[in-house]
């Protein structure tokens, strides 16, 4: 949750409803189909981009999609180790690439998405979660030297245009969309517009970098291993879709097939034998010892059906049956199934406005002004009604938090007895978290140990903390194939807190 409190004008507020019954829409159908770059956020905080490669002068039009980029994805990592590497690692491919003129610059995002894309200017991005994922120098190659493969050969550019018809049509929709079926409809052809590029360009894209990489003395396998630990990865991710553009992984816009890395196998043969070429493990590992893994509690981060900031002190819990999902604007929640659904954000409220005030203020429509009530809730001053959509009935909580104000918005397709009880026992679990809460709350991080004689994945999984199936995770993150078992003295990654 990297958004903070901002005042609302009843232009956008009017319209809450129907954002509301289309992020449902959105949930079902628009799961795993995400836009990598092309999400506009409030910045969450100042960030640093690592180090150019090889600078070139950016141009307005450049920093200003750079700065959005950063906004979507929590902004940018520092970890300057790990940006020495990766910016060694560019230096080598771009030398080794068709145009080494070109100059290209690397921006490792806070981010635990399993994610890397490029603009047209040379921009390149990679997620911290990819590089944790990644096991050796050849892996981070081949995704870096593909992305520059999208640059050199102009898909990139090609895709920034079908960007900007898409970014007309969401103007549009968010101005103008009233009825949620078509609204979500919408938004869904644009946003599919931006989910991949197509299969000739991805096969493209993977033979020029398979090249590069090659050219660069790296192994050039490393782009088939890497393939496969990324569909292994998004398999374990499986039922569980993110509407966060943060979350989307490379997946949703490079697509992986049987196909695609045995043609990557076949794309390396033609550059060198099994096993030749530099992977150089150990120091890559070293560089991602101790990198941060998966959701950054600064920002707010969810355990099961709790969601916790540190940050800004405070903590509830969804009903059974739902999931969470922390993105940039609101915590969202969606049951199994779809019939009920949840979003949790924060507004500013004058401090001498009524919270029933503000509730009936004109901000949502159909909002039933008898149903508004003061209640108190742990102590906290807050008010409660309900409004009425035409396939969706909402009810609303408003809780004054400090200075700020936090909204539950419940969205459900029947009222009934359960729905009224999840939303006030959501909204009943809202509390302040205990300082030993706060400084419990510490990021999850990748640390890199040595096996052990007597270790095996069984034993080194269960020393993974708050991951989901953390043997399949374990084999995952060290890129071991089902049945494979870790070898003594060899160095493997597990997840600390």
């Amino acid at each position: 949750m990297a958004w903070s409190a901002e005042r609302r004008g009843t232009g956008t507020g009017r319209r809450l409803l129907a954002a509301t019954a289309v992020l449902l829409c959105a949930a079902l159908a628009l799961a795993g189909c995400g836009d990598v770059s092309r999400f506009q956020t409030a910045a969450p905080h100042p960030a640093k981009p690592a180090k150019p490669a090889r600078m070139a002068a950016p141009t307005p039009a450049a920093e200003h999609e750079h700065e959005r980029i950063l906004a979507s994805y929590g902004g940018a990592y520092d970890d300057p180790r790990l940006e020495a590497l990766i910016n060694k690692t560019v230096e080598r491919l771009v030398a080794a690439s068709e145009r080494p003129d070109l100059t290209y610059k690397v921006t490792i995002l806070n981010s635990g998405a399993v994610n890397a894309f490029a603009l047209p200017t040379g921009q390149l991005y990679v997620t911290r979660g990819l590089v944790a994922l990644a096991n050796d120098t050849s892996e981070l190659s081949s995704v870096l030297s593909h992305e520059m493969a999208h640059v050199l050969a102009k898909h990139a550019a090609i895709r920034e245009d079908q960007a900007r018809q898409a970014a007309l049509v969401s103007h549009v929709v968010t101005e103008m969309g009233t009825d949620p079926d078509l609204t979500a409809l919408a938004l869904a052809k644009s946003k599919l517009t931006l989910a991949s590029f197509s299969r000739a360009q991805e096969f493209e894209a993977d033979g020029i970098g398979v090249g590069i990489s090659a050219r660069a003395h790296f192994d050039p396998y490393g782009a088939a291993r890497f393939l496969a630990a990324m569909e292994r990865n998004a398999a374990l991710k499986a039922g569980k879709p993110s509407l966060d553009p943060r979350s989307q992984d490379f997946l949703s816009s490079h697509p992986a097939t049987p196909e695609r890395v045995e043609n990557a196998k076949a794309n390396a043969r033609q550059y060198s034998a099994p096993a030749q070429g530099e992977r150089d493990s150990e120091t890559y590992l070293d560089a991602i010892d101790n990198i941060v893994y998966g959701e950054d509690p600064s920002e707010g981060f969810v355990r099961g059906r709790r969601f916790l900031h540190p940050k800004l002190g405070f903590t509830f819990q969804a009903p059974e049956g739902f999931s969470l999902d922390n993105t940039a604007q609101a915590v969202i929640g969606v049951r199994e199934g779809g019939s009920q659904a949840m979003r949790f954000d924060v507004v500013r409220v004058p401090a001498e406005q009524k919270l029933t005030e503000y509730l009936n203020s004109g901000w949502m429509e159909n909002v039933d002004k008898g149903s508004t009530e003061e209640l108190t809730i742990n102590g906290f001053p807050a008010a409660s009604a309900v409004a009425n959509g035409e396939q969706w009935q909402f009810r609303v909580y408003a809780l004054r938090f400090g200075s700020d104000v936090y909204r539950f918005i419940f969205a459900t397709r029947h009222k009934t007895t359960e729905s009224e009880r999840n939303a006030r026992e959501t909204v009943a679990s809202f509390r302040r978290l205990t300082l030993d809460e706060i400084q419990a709350a510490r990021p999850l991080r990748i640390k890199v140990i040595t096996v052990q004689p007597g270790d095996t994945v069984e034993s080194l999984s269960h020393r993974m903390a708050d991951v989901d199936h953390p043997a399949e995770r374990f084999r995952v993150l060290n890129g071991l194939d089902p049945h494979a078992q870790v070898k003594v003295r060899s160095r493997v990654k597990i997840v600390v807190d």
